[in-house]
């Protein structure tokens, strides 16, 4: 249906839709740093042929949103979830089926929990509780992926195509599951996010400011959701292994749980989709909240 940009508050933030507006509405938060081009576009028609009207969009600091001066970001972490209410509110397509991937997830337990009238229901993939589950008691990233933090590859020319693109194949590689790597659908998504972004720097700017203190300094309790939840978590998430998935399932009231043999800290790859999109199909039907009559 082609992008276009949305007025939220004193940003704009660039969406790409698919499939019939009259369908449910199935909103694809990234995770940090990244653009909507990592929702896989294939996967987005996939999801539309189900009858749902799909909605992705770029994180101010990716893509063709507003962008910052890399390095200096002007918000906090949690702007970047006030920007996706907002968005909410200026679609007018709310209540939203929100489906939210690792920051993206902790995106979508924040509006459950403080703006629950904006979600239909809630899908989480491949993320950990935003508050209520005691941390200490789960496993914490691989080895691969804690080096990746504390020693990551030199940045490339940001200007050159084929060295960013060189530096995403890098960064990303600790973060695979069991599952192939399919390398050059991975170059070609971050060529295109390369050639849509307005400043490709700028993503890191979310690494400056994610955490920290739930908004307005109110705890937040996931075991208060009532949103209808589905939990999607691969069986090899080195970022946030297994039992993240099984810890926010068990504390979100009335929560599925999907294990996805051999994915890692990802979208959900092709070889997934079969098990995948019928599940998150069935979950955007129409949905009714625990304690409430159907």
């Amino acid at each position: 249906m082609g992008e276009r940009l949305v007025a939220v508050g004193p940003v704009e933030l660039c969406i790409e839709t698919f499939g019939d507006p009259a369908g449910p509405t199935v909103l694809l938060v990234s995770g940090a740093s990244a653009s909507m081009d990592w929702w896989d576009t294939a996967l987005c028609r996939r999801i539309a042929e189900g009858g749902r009207h799909v909605v992705r969009y770029d994180h101010r600091d990716t893509g063709r949103s507003t962008t910052a001066t890399p390095g200096r970001p002007s918000y906090d972490g949690w702007q970047l979830g006030r920007d996706c209410a907002g968005l909410v509110e200026a679609l007018g397509r709310g209540p939203v089926h929100l489906v939210g991937l690792s920051m993206g997830g902790g995106i979508g337990q924040t509006l459950a929990l403080q703006q629950p009238q904006l979600l239909a229901s809630l899908t989480l993939v491949a993320t950990a509780a935003a508050g209520g589950v005691d941390w200490s008691t789960l496993p914490g990233p691989s080895p691969e992926v804690n080096t990746s933090f504390a020693s990551p590859p030199p940045e490339p020319d940001w200007a050159d195509v084929d060295s960013y693109v060189d530096w995403v194949v890098r960064t990303q590689a600790p973060f695979a599951g069991d599952l192939p790597v399919d390398e050059r659908e991975l170059r070609s998504i971050a060529a295109t996010a390369h050639a849509r972004s307005l400043d490709p720097a700028a993503a890191g700017n979310h690494w400056l400011v994610v955490g920290g203190d739930s908004p307005d300094d109110v705890p937040l309790d996931i075991h208060e959701i009532r949103t209808p939840t589905l939990v999607i978590h691969g069986s090899a998430d080195p970022m946030f292994p297994l039992p993240h998935g099984r810890a926010l399932a068990d504390a979100i009231p009335g929560a599925t749980l999907l294990v996805v043999p051999g994915m890692g800290h990802e979208v959900p790859p092709p070889a997934t989709w079969d098990l995948v999109v019928p599940a998150l199909l069935r979950h955007t039907r129409a949905v009714t909240r625990p304690g409430r009559p159907g």
